[in-house]
């Protein structure tokens, strides 16, 4: 695939990636968003913080062992020169030029109040409804969760250990449920272990695009 192809589909799955952020921040300045966003912020608490550095190590460790397997180290975007996630709009088509940072960080403050939103969309998908599966299909839905990722174009090892989450929030979702016999109430809980987690992820983004810029 020749440089200037590759470039011209970077810049498209860029664009793509930043009306989709767009559309996350209106959706979360509606009256359902501020809704679900002020639910799941005011229900963080210590129990969702704790897990995640440990939720987060496990996860790269799996990750960093899945892709030297041959073949699952690909993944679309990095085919096309990108780094980890798109919606973090890292790529060599803007190394060494001013976009290398401007496009990160005009993602991240995107994202960062959409965070709940997305979290919310996903739990729902994955986790609402799971008291009344089989271990079979909660199986099934964990791994969904971590494959579906590889779509949006992370090499398909990480996205496999990514499952590895989804069956931590299977679980948060779970004792919610025994806890309060609510559907809703154990998908905000999932849905605040999940933000917590997208949000450190999305801090140490920043931390390294920042030191990058810096030095």
């Amino acid at each position: 695939m020749s440089n200037s192809l590759t470039n011209v589909l970077t810049f498209a799955v860029l664009g793509f990636m930043g009306v989709r952020l767009v559309t996350g921040l209106r959706r979360s300045r509606s009256t359902e968003g501020r809704s679900i966003v002020a639910a799941v912020v005011h229900n963080i608490g210590w129990r969702h913080v704790w897990p995640v550095p440990l939720l987060l190590t496990a996860v790269i460790a799996v990750a960093t062992a899945l892709v030297q397997v041959p073949g699952l180290s690909w993944g679309w975007w990095s085919m096309l020169g990108g780094i980890g996630n798109p919606v973090f709009g890292d790529s060599d088509a803007t190394a060494g030029t001013v976009l290398e940072w401007i496009i990160p960080l005009t993602f991240m403050a995107l994202l960062l109040p959409a965070l709940p939103l997305f979290a919310y969309a996903e739990e729902r998908m994955f986790r609402t409804g799971a008291q009344r599966w089989a271990r079979g299909r909660r199986t099934l839905k964990v791994l969904q969760f971590g494959m579906i990722h590889a779509i949006i174009g992370i090499p398909i090892g990480a996205a496999m250990a990514l499952s590895i989450g989804g069956a931590y929030f299977m679980w948060v979702y779970l004792r919610a449920f025994r806890v309060h016999q609510s559907e809703h109430a154990a998908t905000i809980e999932s849905t605040t272990a999940h933000t917590v987690y997208n949000g450190l992820l999305v801090i140490l983004v920043l931390l390294a695009i920042t030191l990058d810029a810096v030095l």
